[in-house]
């Protein structure tokens, strides 16, 4: 991904980057074939195992996300967490403190039962806190996606210090 513009934002520390991801709830995903943007929000759950960064989402078992990762895997995440608006004095001096992160990488639909089991329970941990068993009866009733991240960017927007 290219390089974050205002560096002094850039999060890297592991621990605040998890928080970021345990507390959104929701991301965007965006796709695109055939010059064709998509843009869905949707819940998640992650994994991240020595820095790599996995997310899974579901979905329903047909549908245009389900057609647009078959035909480009290619996929890009936002989410973010932590929307405080601020006022100032003069317009220019209004703006949102927010924590975000960014995400390139590849959409696959997951097939495996053992893996579509294990997606949703980290999906449920991720929304609700929450350790939750799945059986095969109930992972055949959506589809999961898994999303293979190549590379992330974490972001914090303070509010300014002279308007706190």
């Amino acid at each position: 991904m290219q390089g974050m513009t205002k560096r002094e934002l850039q999060i890297t520390d592991q621990q605040q980057i998890l928080a970021i991801l345990d507390t959104a709830k929701v991301l965007r995903l965006g796709l695109a074939v055939d010059n064709e943007p998509y843009i869905v929000p949707m819940n998640y759950g992650y994994i991240m195992e020595d820095g790599k960064l996995t997310l899974y989402l579901h979905s329903g078992l047909k549908g245009k996300k389900l057609d647009m990762i078959r035909m480009n895997p290619r996929a890009f995440i936002e989410l973010d967490c932590d929307l405080t608006p601020f006022e100032g004095e003069k317009p220019c001096q209004y703006g949102l403190s927010y924590s975000s992160i960014m995400a390139r990488g590849e959409a696959h639909i997951v097939e495996d039962v053992e893996e579509k089991m294990a997606a949703m329970t980290a999906l449920m941990k991720t929304q609700t806190g929450r350790d939750f068993s799945f059986n095969e009866r109930l992972v055949s009733m959506v589809a999961v996606i898994r999303v293979d991240v190549s590379e992330y960017t974490a972001k914090h927007r303070p509010i300014p210090e002279n308007l706190r």
